[in-house]
């Protein structure tokens, strides 16, 4: 290095040390207000937690906030509709000549029915109508024997007064419940272990009957028991007019007033003489509710009693008492292992497919490829250059993809949020709710799968492909509610759908779904086809002749046998749980088998396509679809069966509806199942095909 450059280099090492020099100070203020500034960020991020922790202590969910009632605060009772297990076609309360608001004793005012409740579209659609009651409790204020309304009178020779009995009549030999709210929960009957000395768990019922019967029950229509009727008489009916409630009550000093933790109804049938002469006690004759000749003239008065009980039960576990009554948790277990053994016989079929016969197979391929000597091929590479061809159907079978992976969306958005406990019992008609919002704004996800295939299909007739997404899964739905619909309107019953609520569903559809529907589906039509990891042949390879066991039909049929032997126990419940009016909130078990059905669908027709493919049948496409779906036809069956085994409903009318309920969901669950069943075999083929050589 030479004298001159290192000079140079010396001058400039020393001007860097003088401008270090003077900007050391410079550079301290800057660190200091560095440090300062991280700081009160620190001390803004802990107040910001502290403050989102303050928060979360005082969440809760929209609807279900605790209340806390003062002395004497009114307690309003709500009134539901009235269902039975022996009838699919529930009822208003005010449909029946109930007491109704405005007919209290020494009231001037008009009568007029109960006021109705605002409730949500869940509700709406599962047929609950709530209605204000004309009871009056007050928070701590007990009551006996006191008249609800004035006498109700029923002569044999009015007509009107006829028609009014002969509803009642009818819907206590059916067993209709009453079911009714205050503080967002039900009234129940106890019916096991019910006194309070008895160590035993008492169990319990939602609502209570309309009436009971004297003598042997007909199916499951309550029979009166010393509790409800003191003097026994021979095949007589009662209408339970008397109700003692009992309303427990927790008292805590992080609260003022008292919360209300459980309702709990005692109906009775009580004959009494009049208004003057009420007699609530247990001794009470009984009133037969007849009107013929011998009895041509009928009086009856309803009244009700009112005792409050502290209780230690908070009000976060109210509910409690209530799901502990339902079934127990020991056979959904049982449901999960069964499941789980099916999951790992078909886990370890696959498993010695993928890990011996496939790898075995694409070993020996790749082996002929690289070999000089030309050997035959064999096996499933014969049809590498059909297997990718475009089905026969490519617009319908993309359109069902495009709805099935809507549906499916559908329900794992709505069973996680239902795990998370949002859609708990307690936000009433929250899951129907969530279940047809969440469908209508993922339209976007069935038009974008649906123009996606469709594109890789080959297709052009893009707007078609859109219009089918849009509207044909949806309008064979609304067709087959609505012809239900037009049934109940006939019947007067409450579950049937307001026009105004039916003209807001199609508003969502077309104003919501359809719209978003064509964003998916631009999207989709935009992206390039999905590429297939082998050429395709211009002329179609011919089928050899398939044996029976190999057949379209045989292999879409066994498919469908062991996904739902995965759900038939957990299909129980569902089923016990809609036409039985219980209590369904196991969400967690449900999931898990979700997840089996899932695994179990996807290896089903995996393992079947591999089958077909060695047969040399390349014609997968829509057998993939059909072999996750025909599940569904074994669920439909096994509803039908239910019906007859197990529910003691008749008459037409009563199948008439639950078959076409069953067949909605059947569409539903056969589009979702269907759906899982192509995907499982599109990425499996994919899969195999794309690291085999081929020419």
């Amino acid at each position: 290095m030479s004298r001159n450059s290192l000079s140079k280099r010396r001058t400039a090492e020393a001007i860097k040390r003088r401008i270090a020099f003077r900007s050391r100070g410079k550079d301290k203020g800057l660190l200091t207000k560095s440090i300062e500034s991280t700081a009160i960020h620190r001390m803004a991020s802990k107040l910001l937690f502290v403050l989102l922790l303050a928060s979360t202590q005082a969440f809760y969910l929209p609807g279900v906030a605790p209340r806390a009632y003062k002395p004497d605060e009114p307690l309003p009772l709500l009134v539901n509709r009235l269902d039975s297990s022996e009838s699919i076609v529930p009822y208003d309360y005010y449909y029946f000549d109930f007491c109704e608001p405005g007919e209290e004793v020494g009231s001037k005012t008009q009568v007029k029915e109960g006021a109705k409740i605002s409730e949500n579209l869940g509700q709406i659609l599962l047929g609950e109508r709530i209605r204000a009651s004309p009871y009056r409790i007050f928070m701590h204020h007990p009551m006996e024997c006191v008249p609800l309304c004035r006498p109700k009178t029923y002569k044999l020779g009015e007509q009107a007064d006829v028609a009014k009995f002969k509803k009642l009549e009818r819907i206590i030999k059916l067993d209709f419940m009453h079911h009714w709210i205050m503080d967002n929960l039900p009234a129940v009957e106890c019916t096991t272990n019910c006194k309070h000395d008895s160590p035993a768990r008492a169990f319990y019922r939602m609502g209570f009957p309309v009436g009971c019967k004297i003598g042997a029950a007909t199916k499951s229509m309550t029979v009166c028991t010393a509790q409800t009727i003191s003097n026994m008489f021979a095949n007589e009916l009662f209408l339970n007019n008397h109700i003692d409630f009992t309303i427990s009550y927790h008292n805590s000093e992080e609260f003022e007033g008292s919360r209300i933790v459980g309702v709990e109804v005692v109906p009775r049938s009580i004959k009494h003489e009049s208004l003057d002469k009420l007699d609530c006690s247990a001794t009470g004759a009984p009133q037969p509710f007849r009107l013929d000749a011998k009895s041509p003239e009928l009086s009856v008065i309803y009244t009700y009693s009112v005792t409050f009980k502290a209780s230690e039960l908070k009000w976060a576990s109210r509910w409690d008492t209530y799901l502990q009554s339902a079934e127990g948790t020991s056979i959904h277990w049982f449901s999960i292992v069964n499941s789980l053994i099916i999951v790992l016989f078909l886990s370890g079929m696959l498993g010695v497919i993928f890990v011996r016969t496939v790898h075995r197979d694409i070993a020996r391929y790749n082996q002929a490829e690289a070999s000089e000597e030309a050997q035959e091929e064999f096996g499933w590479k014969l049809v590498h250059a059909d297997v990718f061809r475009a089905p026969s159907g490519g617009m319908l079978l993309s359109v069902v993809l495009g709805c099935g992976t809507q549906i499916l969306a559908m329900f794992v958005i709505t069973l996680g949020f239902a795990c998370l406990g949002f859609l708990s019992p307690a936000t009433r008609g929250g899951l129907m709710t969530s279940m047809v919002v969440l469908w209508v704004t993922l339209g976007a996800v069935g038009g974008y799968v649906a123009a996606r295939f469709y594109k890789t299909f080959g297709g052009e007739q893009w707007k078609t492909n859109v219009l089918l997404t849009s509207f044909l899964v949806p309008t064979v739905i609304f067709v087959i509610f609505f012809a239900l619909n037009l049934v109940l309107w006939h019947l007067q019953s409450s579950a049937a759908v307001p026009f105004g609520t039916l003209i807001a569903l199609v508003v969502l559809w077309f104003c919501i779904s359809v719209p978003l529907t064509f964003i998916g589906a631009y999207f989709g039509f935009k992206n390039n086809p999905i590429e297939a990891p082998v050429r395709t042949n211009q002329i179609p390879r011919q089928i050899p002749p398939q044996q029976c066991y190999t057949s379209p039909a045989a292999g879409v049929l066994m498919g469908g046998i062991l996904p739902f032997g995965c759900i038939f126990i957990q299909l129980f419940f569902i089923l016990n749980s809609i036409w039985a009016h219980k209590i369904y909130y196991v969400f967690g078990f449900l999931f898990v088998v979700f997840l089996i059905l899932v695994i179990t669908t996807m290896e089903s027709a995996m393992l079947l396509c591999y089958f077909h493919l060695c047969s040399e049948d390349y014609h997968w496409w829509w057998r993939a679809f059909l072999t996750g779906a025909s599940s569904a036809l074994y669920l439909f069956i096994y509803a039908v069966m239910f019906y007859f085994k197990r529910m003691e409903v008749e008459g037409a009318t009563n199948f008439i509806l639950y078959a076409g309920y069953t067949l909605i969901a059947t569409i539903l669950f056969a589009l979702a199942t269907g759906t899982l069943g192509f995907f499982g075999c599109f990425f499996f083929v994919r899969k195999i095909y794309s690291v085999v050589k081929v020419d």
